[in-house]
């Protein structure tokens, strides 16, 4: 499927934006869908003609890259658009590095194209994984250049290939992308090796890397990662309703293949173990907070796809489908997809110890707590990937597939209120993605999903006023 690029559209005038102060949700109805502010956001979604994205006045988006597209390296734009990172580049320049969830059955909507007629042009050397119909297997990453100054990409290549499911991932502060395999299929079951590694890609690679798996890191359902810059500790999501909240201490911070510790997250509270997501016992309310232990893991390759398990005969905490994870304001932000008492979503938020890994980390135990639990879908449904803004607040990408609830991109504010940035109205109701900011804060880089497309959205974020609302 296709569609064709556009040019930047405007919805007119720039809105305000006041957060504080409003506790009377309101509504906002359109003949097409629905969804409820907690607080004011930029404005009400204006309707995009194109049946794009609607947004509110004063923003407008280009698709700066789209599914079937030939590249730079002769090779095409795969479909299924997933997590990204953003990295700054030369003068004006950025640099995308994006995941395609691709699995073996997607081989058609890979970049060799139908059949994989492309495959003279690709390196077999960089490939990780073959099906075993000779074929790579599609999954992996690209990496796009745009000139932010003149709305213009500069070049776009397959980055990493013969992965397969790469969800979503995290960046680095020493400017790589960490891809993440949300599969354990294993050698033998139609392929030639094990996955559900994570994979180090830099953002500066001109083609394709040498695809080497993290294996101290976990062979597991992975979804995202991200990496607190003050100590170099990599924390990680597995999507599974009965999945761990996982951290990696590294033994090299500046090379994560050297090895490490893989750790999962308990509730000092519950030593027995217990279950974040409120969906059978009610484990906290929003605000509520537990120090944090971490429980050694130990055979973390995981052959038997039990690790999830044996960490919570440990004393583990479980969390519901965790997905997106940012870093940002010293905390991390870990979206639960499928959390709370009604499904919808939750937030969970970590700060970590002063001592964070080291020895008297327990005087001072980290602390996680419910940021946000969803209570209507018309507020925030199936938070998946997320940022954090540079102003603070997050960006949240919503994944549920439905008939009669439009995928949304909402913001959340410190205090933990929803406001609504954008719907996708484009058919299909793909899933938001990989949101990310340029590094100037100037650009909002988003994908939606299926079939695969990246939007450069831009506008008055600097409307932004915390005035209160009577």
């Amino acid at each position: 499927m296709q569609i064709s690029r556009r040019s930047a559209l405007s919805f007119g005038a720039a809105g305000t934006l006041a957060f504080c102060g409003l506790t009377k949700a309101f509504a906002v109805e359109t003949h097409r869908a629905s969804y409820y502010n907690e607080v004011e956001g930029y404005g009400p979604l204006r309707e995009d003609k194109a049946r794009i994205v609607d947004l509110p006045p004063g923003f407008s988006y280009r698709i700066i890259s789209q599914a079937g597209e030939t590249m730079d390296d002769g090779l095409l734009v795969p479909h299924v658009f997933d997590g990204m990172g953003c990295f700054p580049g030369k003068g004006d320049e950025i640099i995308l590095v994006r995941n395609h969830e691709l699995l073996p059955e997607h081989r058609d909507f890979g970049s060799l194209g139908m059949n994989g007629r492309l495959i003279e042009r690709l390196d077999k050397t960089k490939v990780y994984d073959f099906e075993d119909s000779g074929l790579p297997l599609g999954g992996g990453t690209t990496t796009v250049v745009y000139d932010l100054k003149k709305n213009k990409v500069i070049r776009q290549h397959q980055s990493l290939i013969g992965t397969t499911t790469n969800c979503a991932g995290g960046t680095t502060p020493w400017g790589s992308w960490l891809s993440c395999e949300e599969s354990v299929l294993r050698k033998g079951q139609g392929v030639g090796k094990d996955h559900g590694y994570v994979f180090e890609v830099p953002s500066n690679s001109r083609g394709l890397i040498d695809p080497l798996p993290i294996r101290a890191m976990g062979r597991f359902k992975h979804e995202a990662a991200c990496i607190d810059p003050r100590t170099g500790i990599a924390y990680m999501t597995e999507d599974v309703e009965d999945g761990l909240f996982y951290r990696y201490l590294p033994d090299d911070r500046s090379d994560l293949k050297k090895g490490g510790r893989l750790e999962a997250m308990g509730l000092k509270a519950h030593p027995e173990g217990c279950d974040t997501s409120n969906r059978k016992d009610a484990l906290w309310r929003a605000g509520e907070r537990f120090e944090v232990v971490w429980i050694p893991l130990d055979d973390v390759e995981n052959p038997n796809d039990d690790l999830r398990y044996r960490g919570f005969k440990a004393g583990a905490a479980q969390v519901c489908r965790g997905e997106g994870i940012h870093f940002g304001n010293n905390e991390v932000f870990i979206c639960a997809t499928a959390g709370g008492a009604v499904g919808s979503g939750q937030i969970l938020r970590y700060a970590p110890s002063p001592h964070e890994g080291q020895a008297n980390e327990k005087d001072r135990p980290g602390v996680v707590s419910l940021f946000l639990e969803s209570i209507n879908e018309k507020v925030f449904d199936y938070g998946d990937n997320l940022t954090v803004s540079p102003w603070g607040h997050l960006f949240v990408c919503e994944d549920r597939y439905s008939d009669t609830l439009q995928n949304h991109l909402r913001i959340v504010t410190p205090e933990g209120k929803v406001a609504t940035f954008a719907r996708n109205v484009f058919k299909g109701n793909g899933e938001w993605a990989g949101a990310c900011f340029s590094p100037d804060g100037s650009t909002l880089f988003v994908n939606v999903q299926w079939p695969g497309f990246t939007l450069a959205i831009t506008g008055p974020w600097a409307s932004f006023r915390a005035a209160a609302v009577s």
